[in-house]
Parts: C-alpha cells; sequence; structure tokens
C-alpha cells in the first residue's frame, strides 16, 4: 500500500464536513482510517484515543460545562438576567459592558476563572446588554449585531489585560521566561506590577468606547423615533 494512502483520513474530514454531519464522529472516523491504512490495528487505534483522553482531560472537564449551559439557558437563565436589567432603569449598555469589563480585569488580577465567550458572554453579558439596549429603543438587526460585537469586546479586553496582573498566568510566565533567556533579571511580581499601569488604561479606553457606542444607540433610536412620528402623520 503506497504511503500516501495515509491521506485518506483527509479525505473523509472533506467529505463530513461537506456533508455537514457530526464534527466529533467525523473527526474520530478519519483518524480511525488513517491508522487502519497505516497498518495499525483497531485496539491501537482505542489505545492511542484514550491516552489522548487522559493527557488532555481538562479540555474533556471543560467539554462538561457546555450541557450545563444549556441546560440553564433551557430552563430560563437568559430570562432572568433580561429581567434584572429592565428592573435597572439607568443602567445603559455601555455603562453595563463598562463594568463587566472592570470586573473582569479584577477576576484576572486575582487569577479567578468565572468567564468566557461561551460559559458567560453568550448566556449572560450578552443578553443583559442586548436588554439595556432594548429599554432605549435599539431594536434594530445591525444594532443588535452591535451590542453583540461590543460584549464579546468587552471580555477580550478584561480577559487580556487583567490576566497579565496575575503573578501565575500563563502569559506573565512567558515573558518571565523569555526576558531572563535575553539576560534581564525578573521575576512575575515585577511583571505584574509593570502590567497593572495597562490594566487601567484598557479599562480607561473601553470606558470611553462604550460611552460612544451609548450615544450611537441613543442617536439612531432617536432617528428611528423621528421617522416613526413622520410616518404616522
Amino acid at each position: 500500500m503506497p504511503d500516501w494512502f495515509v491521506l485518506v483520513g483527509v479525505l473523509v474530514i472533506v467529505v463530513g464536513f461537506l456533508l455537514k454531519l457530526d464534527v466529533i464522529a467525523v473527526v474520530i472516523a478519519a483518524a480511525l482510517v488513517t491508522m487502519l491504512a497505516a497498518g495499525e490495528s483497531f485496539l491501537a487505534f482505542l489505545d492511542l484515543l484514550g491516552k489522548a483522553f487522559v493527557d488532555n482531560r481538562s479540555v474533556s472537564l471543560f467539554l462538561l460545562t457546555l450541557p450545563m449551559i444549556a441546560l440553564s439557558e433551557r430552563y430560563g437563565l437568559k430570562e432572568q438576567a433580561v429581567t434584572l436589567i429592565s428592573k435597572l432603569h439607568a443602567l445603559t449598555p455601555g455603562r453595563f459592558l463598562t463594568i463587566y469589563t472592570v470586573i473582569r480585569q479584577l477576576t484576572g488580577i486575582f487569577g479567578i476563572r468565572i468567564s468566557g465567550m461561551v460559559q458567560f458572554v453568550r448566556p449572560i453579558v450578552h443578553p443583559m446588554s442586548s436588554a439595556a439596549a432594548k429599554s432605549r429603543g435599539a431594536d434594530s438587526e445591525s444594532e443588535a449585531e452591535l451590542v453583540k460585537a461590543e460584549s464579546a469586546l468587552s471580555e477580550n479586553i478584561g480577559n487580556f489585560f487583567g490576566q497579565n496582573g496575575f503573578v501565575a498566568a500563563s502569559g506573565v510566565l512567558l515573558i518571565v521566561a523569555t526576558l531572563k533567556e535575553a539576560g534581564y533579571d525578573v521575576t512575575p511580581e515585577l511583571i505584574a506590577a509593570a502590567s497593572l499601569p495597562m490594566i487601567v488604561i484598557a479599562a480607561i479606553v473601553a470606558a470611553v468606547h462604550f460611552w460612544n457606542i451609548d450615544r450611537r444607540l441613543t442617536k439612531h433610536a432617536a432617528v428611528a423615533q423621528d421617522s416613526e412620528v413622520a410616518g404616522d402623520e
């Protein structure tokens, strides 16, 4: 059997994706076909699959959160978040996202992993910011997409800058190792302390940006309301 025949696994992936089959099943099938084409046994495939599962069990534990999030959404997590925001009349989308960005930075500084796009932004942050926008008349499709993007932005800013304030963060340890190899005498504490000014600056820039988003949404809502009044007349 020619050596290039092991590439049949790539063909399995392409066909599986074109047919829109289950991604995990397609990848596992491709791996199995590749190993069989390479002359390995089915037991060797199971051994490799089990070893990969054990070596990456932290990733597997993360996958367990997905059905938990789905169940939370199914039984009203989004609705409760929207109800909470509707009671806070002074809270605009920009103010809410600014508060979340600061909270996200603080949790990053203390090494507390409470959030993420899947676990926190999609089921909680985005519905709450969207409810705040709709309460002010910003309910068009383009405005909804804008709020969705800004919700993701607040997570990215808070996580990216906040995590460098934690001495045991992987990014901080990577910076320390790189600088030491270059001949600089640094410690994780020094890197975390040097990151604090950037964390504050990032929070200020984010607050200004979200304030501009509030102005933009308010302007669009006012224009839409004027257009409706003109149409009624």
